[in-house]
C-alpha cells in the first residue's frame, strides 16, 4: 500500500512540483554539508525525459535554469550540459522503472568508506539499524574507475540489480528512489550508516 502510495504521488506530480522538490533537496543537502562546491548530481525522471542538474552546477545555488534534459535514447534536448555522470543516473532509470529520481553525492563518510570496503561486496552494511534497510535496501559496491569514464558507467551496468543503493569506489554514494523525497532521505540514511559503521570500525580496531 506504501509503495503504490508513493507511485501514485508520482504520477500525480507537475514538472513544476519536480522541480521545486529537486531544488529544494539540493540546497539542504548542500546546507547540511553533503556537497560541497560543484560535486554531486541530482536528478529526476518526468513524462519521459530525464532533467538532471548541469555540468559544474552547485547544489547550493542550483535553479530550474541549471538542468539539463535528456531523453530516453540519451540526446540532449537542452542548451544546458548536463553533468558528465549523466549516465549513472541513466543506467538506474533503464534498469529500475520503478525508480523516478537519482542522488549522487561526494559526502565525507560515505565516501571514506568508500574507500575502505571491499570492491566486490554486494552488501557493504551489516544490520547497524534498521533504516537503511527499510529506505533503500542492501549497499552494494561499484568497483573503482574514473568519475565519468565509460569504466565506472560498465561497472555500474554490470552490477545494477545487485543492490538497492550504490558506493562507488573511492567517489562516494549513488541512490535512486521513487520520487525526489525518497532519494533524499536514501542519501541522507546511507551517510548516517556510514558514519554509524566507520566509528564501529574504529573501537573494533582499538579492542
Amino acid at each position: 500500500m506504501a509503495r503504490a502510495g508513493r507511485e501514485r504521488r508520482v504520477m500525480e506530480q507537475s514538472l513544476e512540483t519536480c522541480f521545486e522538490e529537486a531544488v529544494r533537496a539540493a540546497g539542504l543537502l548542500f546546507d547540511r554539508n553533503k556537497v560541497t562546491g560543484s560535486t554531486g548530481n541530482i536528478s529526476f525522471r518526468y513524462g519521459g525525459n530525464m532533467y538532471i542538474s548541469g555540468n559544474g552546477t552547485c547544489f547550493g545555488w542550483l535553479g530550474r535554469s541549471d538542468f539539463a534534459v535528456i531523453d530516453s535514447s540519451g540526446r540532449q534536448l537542452s542548451d544546458i550540459k548536463p553533468s558528465k555522470e549523466y549516465p549513472l543516473h541513466k543506467i538506474i532509470y533503464d534498469a529500475k522503472p520503478e525508480i523516478h529520481a537519482v542522488i549522487h553525492t561526494h559526502s565525507f563518510y560515505s565516501t571514506l568508506v568508500s574507500c575502505m570496503a571491499d570492491e566486490q561486496s554486494r552488501d557493504v552494511f551489516s544490520d547497524i539499524t534498521p533504516y537503511l534497510r527499510m529506505k533503500v535496501g542492501t549497499i552494494g559496491m561499484i568497483p573503482r574507475a574514473v568519475p565519468g569514464s565509460a569504466e565506472l558507467f560498465d561497472a555500474l551496468a554490470q552490477r545494477v540489480h545487485d543492490s538497492g543503493g550504490y558506493l562507488l569506489a573511492d567517489h562516494g554514494p549513488l541512490i535512486g528512489g521513487t520520487d525526489i523525497r525518497s532519494a533524499f532521505y536514501g542519501i541522507e540514511e546511507i551517510e548516517e550508516t556510514s558514519k554509524i559503521h566507520y566509528y564501529l570500525q574504529a573501537i573494533e580496531r582499538r579492542e
